[in-house]
């Protein structure tokens, strides 16, 4: 792969920087690709070639690709953190058989003087994950603090699919703004639409597997390295716990090793459950009211088309309060008794026919509808989590294959002690 024909220019009131991605290895279209923020925004917007190698090593790691050659200068604790990375993605999806690809460019000697404070900020999309890091942020961080947050992230195009949602979303985060004193960085770009053009085989099958499980922390760390001129340290949040940690593009191992000596990237949060990060939200009146975690206005957003036409979100709206996302948030706003106080959802209560009809099961809300059953039961509300219980049991039988296979023949005669036994030898061999 080759990024060249960098570009940087002032279009009306946005900046516009861009680049051209050549595939080398693979049968794949050359593509510009581009990022564009407000003008008021311009002076600390960079087209910095971490960035595009940020957003582009994994992608090339997956689809064969043996380097990429990038006429610039990269940091070496870059190269050697991204190195690291590949390695991490390679052993987890691809049985360690994936070499990392090779960076060939310059390398920076020269570490470059800062002209300002140290400043943090964070990737922030109004969702669970980002909002109790702002919140948790405010708690522990006196504003006066270099890790005190003073900027939130916020992309059109990696996840919104149409621009005026992107709008309402803005506008919706004003009062967050306001409180927190927090400046709200705005981009675009089309970056996602190519990785979903590099991915139509998949379409068919699992399309929303190659963001999250892979694409995704590069993406969100090319994001921090636009505004290196602006920002020194970025915080991304996490999606999992410790407790439920597993391969993924956000996880701890991942994006870290995406920083460079003039952007410090961190993954934060991941002490918290998703229930605990609602409940710290649901303390929080003005990120109450704020929050922001639909499926309806993701470009790939893991339900059908026929539910998005059965159940379409209303202008100015937020949440539909029907999708798998919308219903496990408000089911923890229930747990945490906020559900009737967030308005940016249309209904206070639950029923578990909902429950039924929204379960879209992945790895990822299998373990956060798990670990609501407990808390329900000791809210009186044992029909949701029966309900609870109902479909993920379902899910775990349906599931493909011979490792589906050997979770069903585990759970029927063994009492789930295989799983036990695996758990006890990994623990062993992580101490060993």
């Amino acid at each position: 792969m080759k990024i060249d024909n960098f570009k940087s220019e002032k279009r009306a009131n946005k900046k516009w920087i861009a680049a051209t991605v050549r595939w080398e290895d693979c049968d794949h279209e050359d593509y510009e690709v581009y990022f564009e923020t407000d003008e008021k925004f311009a002076e600390d917007f960079d087209s910095n070639p971490h960035a595009a190698l940020s957003a582009y090593l994994i992608p090339a790691l997956r689809h064969g690709e043996e380097r990429i050659l990038i006429d610039a200068e990269v940091c070496p604790e870059f190269k050697e953190g991204t190195n690291i990375a590949m390695n991490w993605m390679s052993h987890w999806f691809y049985g360690g058989d994936r070499k990392p690809v090779r960076i060939e460019a310059k390398t920076r000697s020269k570490i470059p003087t800062p002209q300002r404070p140290s400043r943090a900020g964070l990737l922030f999309s109004g969702g669970v994950d980002s909002m109790a890091s702002l919140r948790t942020n405010r708690l522990n961080f006196p504003l006066e603090h270099p890790g005190s947050i003073k900027d939130g992230i916020f992309a059109y195009g990696f996840d919104v699919r149409f621009e005026e949602s992107f709008d309402d979303m803005v506008g919706s985060l004003s009062d967050i703004v306001e409180e927190t004193g927090i400046t709200l960085l705005t981009f675009s770009s089309n970056l996602f639409s190519h990785y979903l053009s590099l991915e139509l085989d998949l379409l068919i099958n699992k399309p929303e597997g190659v963001w999250p499980y892979q694409y995704q922390g590069g993406a969100l760390a090319g994001a921090a390295h636009l505004f290196t001129k602006r920002l020194d340290a970025v915080k991304i949040a996490s999606t999992f716990d410790i407790a439920n940690l597993r391969p993924f593009g956000n996880h701890p191992m991942i994006e870290p090793n995406f920083s460079s000596h003039d952007m410090q990237i961190s993954h934060d949060g991941v002490t918290l459950s998703r229930l605990d990060k609602v409940k710290l939200i649901a303390d929080w009146d003005v990120g109450l009211q704020s929050i922001r975690v639909c499926n309806q206005l993701s470009l790939w957003d893991g339900t059908s088309q026929s539910f998005r036409e059965r159940n379409p979100i209303k202008p100015g709206e937020l949440n539909c309060g029907k999708c798998t996302k919308c219903v496990v948030t408000m089911l923890s706003l229930l747990v945490a008794g906020a559900l009737h106080k967030a308005s940016t959802f249309p209904s206070n209560d639950i029923s578990a026919d909902l429950i039924r009809s929204s379960f879209y099961p992945t790895e990822q809300n299998i373990c956060e509808y798990v670990d609501l059953i407990a808390p329900l039961t000791e809210i009186g509300r044992d029909d949701l989590a029966r309900a609870i219980e109902r479909v993920v049991a379902i899910y775990l039988d349906r599931e493909p294959g011979l490792k589906g296979w050997a979770k069903r023949f585990d759970r029927k005669y063994l009492n789930n002690n295989l799983a036990e036994f695996k758990r006890a030898i990994h623990k062993h061999a992580v101490r060993s």
